[in-house]
């Protein structure tokens, strides 16, 4: 029968359940997995961008033998940018761990493992709740604007680079019909506005724009006339027929992807609202950082930081329990916020 001193074993120590807990698989969320944020691991609590203020200017004409036109040069703005800190702890009691025998081929410390790690990295584990609040993060940061759990600001990266949010854009697909092209042009207006805004980040071949869809704004936009019109003879048409739709699924159209968000099922804890959707640039470099801080404690001081870290704290007063613990110390930013739009469906 196992018992609480079991946690006195080396593999429950801090740096192998770390490495432990950043091997172990879980699904990535929608964000995550496209990949558009370059990791930054840093060695101290902030992490620093440095801004490139060249513009180009039209040269004015002068005559043969008149002083030239001095060209400016390009200003640079190095500015230094916080992480935050994530943390979740659950208490495992002693009397959890005498509960659990050896049995077969698995041995008292591997069924222990076995219980660590389910608290570790189970659907409802604290990885899991971890990778959740990242894509809150990345959520927030393709939209321009960070929030914590309770909805508060944390960054709000239009006003950190002096921009001002552009306007939503409407939509109106309810009024959308295939003569007028309405909404092939506001797709136009978006992607023009994010290569102008991009500084230099919108590569031709490579970046594409993509907008996370609430469920009524997906639906309206594969499903009014102007949209089924363009794919009536077109193989994709057996798709706008089909009575399900594409929920959770894409859709092209005027070189932008729609992308029908799937959130949290509550709707509301990390979700697009239903009636909008959120545009931001897919193989812009850099635009979006993804950066990381060591943990607080001595065996990571000054080491690059990890997604995640993990620890066994146990109770050394009375053995009466252990608190398997994780934290994490992100930034998720967007380096040109110019390039992030917003729209709505009527």
């Amino acid at each position: 029968m196992a018992d609480i001193s079991i946690f006195n074993h080396a593999a429950f120590g801090m740096r192998e359940i770390s490495t432990a807990i950043q091997n172990a698989p879980y699904v990535p969320r929608t964000l995550g997995a496209l990949n558009i944020f370059t990791p930054k691991r840093v060695r101290t609590p902030t992490v620093s961008v440095e801004g490139k203020g060249g513009v180009l200017s039209l040269i004015p004409t002068s005559e043969r033998g008149a002083p030239i036109d001095e060209a400016k040069g390009e200003s640079r703005d190095l500015r230094d940018f916080r992480t935050l800190r994530i943390a979740r702890g659950r208490t495992l009691l002693a009397t959890e761990i005498e509960g659990i025998r050896a049995f077969g081929q698995v041995s008292e410390l591997m069924a222990v493992q076995q219980e660590v790690a389910e608290i570790m990295d189970g659907k409802t584990g604290l990885r899991s709740a971890v990778e959740l609040t990242h894509e809150n993060m990345r959520l927030g940061a393709v939209q321009g604007i960070v929030t914590d759990a309770d909805g508060k600001v944390l960054f709000n990266w239009f006003d950190k680079f002096g921009i001002n949010q552009p306007d939503e854009i409407d939509f109106d697909l309810a009024s959308a019909t295939a003569e007028e092209g309405a909404i092939r042009k506001k797709c136009n207006q978006v992607i023009r506005t994010m290569v102008k805004a991009s500084a230099g980040a919108w590569i031709n071949g490579q970046t594409y724009a993509m907008g996370l869809c609430g469920d009524n704004f997906f639906d309206d936009l594969t499903q009014n006339k102007e949209t089924r019109a363009t794919y009536l003879n077109q193989q994709a048409a057996s798709d706008l027929r089909n009575d399900v739709g594409q929920a959770f699924g894409t859709f092209t159209y005027g070189n932008i992807v729609f992308m029908n968000y799937r959130g949290t099922d509550d709707g509301s804890t990390v979700a697009v609202p239903s009636d909008k959707c959120k545009f931001f640039p897919v193989g812009a470099p850099d635009a979006f950082v993804a950066g990381f801080s060591p943990a607080e404690f001595l065996p990571f001081v000054n080491t690059p930081g990890q997604d995640v870290y993990a620890m066994v704290i146990p109770d050394k007063a009375r053995q009466a329990w252990v608190r398997p613990e994780v934290y994490s110390y992100p930034l998720f930013m967007c380096t040109r916020p110019g390039m992030l739009l917003r729209a709505k469906r009527a």
